[in-house]
């Protein structure tokens, strides 16, 4: 009796962690370049200490990742918004270190920076802050990521990609950090960028409601389960104790 409110407290435990990531989905339905969090539940076996040595199946607390479906892409008309096109990402300098993000929202300094919508350097192929020329005329990037003003090339927009499997943390709104170091993307016929373009947040509000609805229903049948089990779990009590 006591493992059948084991396996509700775990499956509790689990859709209240579901829960969190859909909530947090919703409140980025409108982020530029979020990436919608899943979460992956296991089955684990466990002992249910009597003699037939039966197994009891308990749900993990899940393991984060990221959805890899690509948010529509919003053209804006503006020369320094830029979309990733492919599973790549930009890349920026912040106070905590290298961050990827989908969010091209940039803009050009005083001096001739470039920088994202919180003011983090972007960076190019090699890493380095991308500086362009405020005396020179608008710059035009190509699909490859190289940056042109009055025809010659003064940079180019880094693409990179990561393992994002072995680890990562969110940094601000769009923005994460790879436990694995981010390599710079090359030779990648199906990796570009598009100038004028944004890349939405890929969150799909219709599922993530439906998923909210049936996670609710879950979590009402999972209570129902662990009073259940308990009223049993009294009731044996009072009857064995009534035996003696």
């Amino acid at each position: 009796m006591q493992s059948g409110l084991y396996v509700s407290l775990s499956s509790q435990i689990a859709l209240e962690r579901r829960l969190t990531t859909i909530a947090d989905n919703m409140a980025n339905v409108n982020t530029t370049g979020f990436r919608a969090t899943e979460v992956k539940f296991d089955e684990m076996l466990g002992d249910t200490g009597n003699k037939i040595n039966a197994k009891v199946a308990y749900v993990s607390q899940g393991n984060d990742y990221l959805s890899g479906d690509n948010g529509e892409l919003q053209q804006t008309g503006n020369m320094l918004d830029f979309a990733v096109k492919g599973d790549a990402w930009f890349a920026l300098e912040t106070p905590a270190g290298r961050v990827l993000t989908k969010d091209g929202r940039f803009t050009m300094t005083d001096n001739g920076q470039l920088v994202s919508v919180r003011g983090y350097p972007v960076l190019d192929a090699g890493g380095g802050p991308i500086q362009l020329n405020t005396a020179g005329g608008e710059p035009k990037v190509g699909s490859d990521g190289l940056m042109y003003q009055d025809g010659k090339q003064v940079g180019s927009l880094g693409l990179f990609e990561a393992d994002i499997s072995k680890g990562y943390l969110r940094y601000e709104n769009s923005g994460i950090m790879t436990t694995q170091t981010p390599q710079a993307v090359t030779d990648r016929f199906n990796v570009g960028v598009r100038q004028g373009y944004v890349e939405n947040s890929n969150v799909n509000a219709m599922r993530e409601i439906t998923q909210l609805i049936e996670v609710n229903r879950a979590f009402e049948s999972m209570t129902s389960l662990s009073k259940d089990s308990e009223a049993s779990f009294s009731e044996a009590i009072k009857t064995l104790g009534g035996s003696r």
